[in-house]
């Protein structure tokens, strides 16, 4: 595993925000409801508000959770079922009727922006109701359009990641071919009403089917070798970009460079039965914390970079009537009393965790930082997807990266190089000045040489 990726558990995966609140807006939280012990609707609401969180899916419509949501300023996607699809696509009244009673009953006091019809459809291999798909989704933009809600509110359909027949390297990701036909129906829809690509990435998966430690730092986005798209020459250092990027280029390669991809699940189980590889708090915390932080730094994926994908963590609280094995119970990250499962930052006043694992990683020994006159920065020849882990790395766990945020005294030059040094020298200074927090997996190194310029000063010497 990567130098790094034995730090201690008891260190906070918390970090500053580095956007103001009303900039995360690509941060939701799914919202299923398939429990008995779930907080009122208007409980949720107070606890959203207290939050970064700024989108909420859910997988229908409930009446009483979007009243609930009135007036907040949250963005809530609705969703038509599956056993819904077949009316809609068969009858344009009944899907007014739909919207109606979903949209233009609660619009605009609540922020619906987004009516995902249909959850997995493509997944269930149900040849009927694939086919009413499309019809149905153009039937609810028709009734949006009539009701002047036509680009207010957007038409999508929910992807799982099954629907690509290879994503290995991230620049071979191709459909099922069985699906494409059906596919491009779909996209050009989307394409002509400005919707995106809905999917459901989960690297958890994909670290339950290569479970080697290495698979798992990449996963979490901590720390790690990286690997290679030998396609492009692209190095990728965490499984959620790799993933991304594979859609996208099975989306650029039937010719929908343009349609706008969308994360509608992504999250990683907290606890699980004996014989599952993966859950537990330690990795739940780190997965979610660090995908936090590299939304947050808007680095954006190799494939489309500079802008973070809008991502819905799976979920919000667990769902206790959910079937199958306990880790299907387990991704919440709130409780049914609204205190956290695990602290992963969203709060807007708490900046402390509230849940430390049974099993922590080997602890390491943090003695009280003293005065140095030296400055941890990247060696030389270190690529940029290395110091863009390093920097999510950093700035994920405590320390206050604003300095290299836009108007920050250190935001130009706008590298990762620079923006890197800045936070992993900052990181040395505030975790500790011990050599092992200046390694990131072999990357940087001291120095005795200031790299402070400007009015950019950079902690060290007799600080």
């Amino acid at each position: 595993m990567a130098s790094l990726s034995h730090l201690p558990i008891f260190l906070s995966l918390l970090f500053t925000a580095f956007y103001s609140a009303a900039s995360q807006s690509f941060i939701g939280v799914n919202y299923g409801q398939v429990a008995d012990n779930l907080p009122p609707p208007a409980a949720t609401a107070k606890l959203l508000q207290s939050t970064a969180i700024k989108r909420v899916r859910l997988y229908g419509a409930d009446p009483a959770i979007i009243k609930a949501l009135a007036g907040t300023g949250i963005a809530i996607a609705i969703g038509a079922s599956n056993g819904d699809i077949p009316a809609l696509a068969s009858d344009p009244n009944a899907a007014a009727q739909w919207v109606n009673s979903n949209v233009l009953a609660f619009y605009p006091a609540s922020n619906i922006d987004l009516i995902n019809v249909g959850n997995e459809v493509l997944f269930s291999n149900d040849q009927g109701l694939i086919s009413q798909l499309l019809p149905a989704m153009r039937n609810v933009q028709s009734a949006l359009s009539a009701a002047s809600l036509g680009g207010k509110v957007r038409v999508s359909t929910v992807h799982a990641m099954t629907l690509l027949a290879q994503s290995d390297p991230p620049s071979s990701g191709r459909f099922n071919p069985g699906l494409q036909d059906v596919l491009k129906g779909l996209l050009a829809f989307q394409r002509d009403n400005g919707s995106p690509f809905a999917v459901n990435p989960y690297p958890f998966f994909a670290y339950q089917s290569d479970p080697r430690p290495e698979t798992l730092a990449f996963c979490l986005f901590q720390p790690n070798a990286g690997r290679v798209d030998a396609g492009t020459g692209i190095k990728y250092m965490n499984m959620f970009d790799a993933q991304v990027d594979g859609v996208r280029s099975a989306l650029n390669a039937i010719g929908f460079k343009d349609i706008e991809i969308l994360i509608a699940e992504t999250g990683w189980p907290y606890r699980g039965d004996s014989n599952e590889v993966g859950p537990s708090v330690e990795n739940a915390r780190a997965y979610n914390g660090n995908l936090i932080a590299h939304l947050r730094s808007q680095v954006g994926t190799p494939l489309m970079p500079g802008k973070s994908v809008e991502t819905y963590i799976f979920a919000l609280y667990d769902e206790d009537l959910k079937p199958g094995g306990t880790s299907e119970r387990s991704f919440g990250l709130y409780k049914p009393d609204l205190t956290v499962t695990y602290d992963v930052g969203l709060s807007k006043s708490s900046q402390t965790p509230s849940t430390t694992p049974s099993t922590p990683s080997t602890p390491r020994v943090t003695p009280s930082p003293k005065p140095s006159s030296a400055w941890c920065v990247p060696k030389a020849g270190v690529s940029d997807a290395q110091l863009q882990a390093n920097l999510d790395y950093a700035c994920g766990h405590g320390i206050d990266c604003s300095a290299i945020q836009p108007g920050g005294a250190c935001f130009d030059p706008n590298t990762v190089a620079s923006h890197a040094a800045y936070a992993m020298n900052l990181y040395y200074h505030t975790v500790g000045t011990i050599p092992l927090n200046c390694d990131f997996s072999q990357t940087a190194t001291l120095t005795s040489s200031n790299p402070s310029y400007n009015a950019c000063t950079y902690p060290g010497g007799n600080t």
